[in-house]
């Protein structure tokens, strides 16, 4: 089997556990099949297929059993991401067998706010999720995950006033520590998603 992903599109979705990367993928897989896509989950965990299994859940009548999969890495999440990405690759070389007209594939990971990147073989684009609830100094801290991916998502931000951020501050040192687009999103009430979804689609499915 070779290890090459070029017949469809990639799209990474990393961030830290309790960003909204759950949340987020709930959003846009049901609005990407109403597009007319095929779309593929790929769901990293440690040790088990927890994360698949909840995705399952939520994707029912949406999205294909089959086209929704859980890849175990057995250790730090960013090595099946950025490392090593052969178990990733599989996984979406398994799907193509089945559906070659396969039009997209999310990958999500979970991951610190320092380093969690995807490896260019294996996302032609990446997301990168976090939450206000973390804290608003997270962009000024300039880790690799919050700098280097193609979107940087600002989420929950319906939490702000409960925990004193400042979403304006979170702006301003995003657009500063960044060359590319920020989106601030609210999943729970849907604010936000369709900004996401057409950054996804101008900078992979369309690009």
């Amino acid at each position: 089997m070779s290890l090459t992903h070029r017949d469809v599109a990639t799209v990474g979705v990393g961030g830290p556990v309790g960003s909204g990367k759950t949340s987020l993928l709930t959003e846009l897989v049901p609005r990407l099949r109403e597009q007319g896509l095929d779309v593929g989950v790929v769901a990293n965990d440690i040790l088990t297929q927890a994360d698949a299994d909840r995705l399952r859940e939520r994707f029912a009548g949406v999205v294909p059993e089959d086209l929704v999969a859980g890849v175990e890495t057995g250790a730090c999440p960013h090595t099946g991401i950025r490392e090593d990405p052969s178990m990733n690759l599989r996984q979406i070389e398994a799907f193509l067998e089945d559906y070659p007209d396969l039009d997209v594939v999310l990958v999500e990971s979970g991951g610190d706010n320092l380093a969690a990147t995807f490896n260019p073989e294996l996302a032609d684009y990446s997301l990168y999720v976090i939450s206000v609830a973390e804290g608003d100094d997270i962009p000024r801290k300039r880790g690799p995950g919050v700098v280097d991916c193609d979107l940087l998502v600002v989420n929950k931000t319906d939490l702000a006033p409960h925990v004193g951020a400042d979403l304006d501050v979170m702006r301003a040192d995003a657009d500063e520590v960044r060359d590319g687009p920020v989106v601030f999103t609210n999943c729970k009430a849907s604010d936000g998603v369709e900004d996401v979804l057409t950054h996804v689609r101008d900078g992979v499915l369309f690009a």
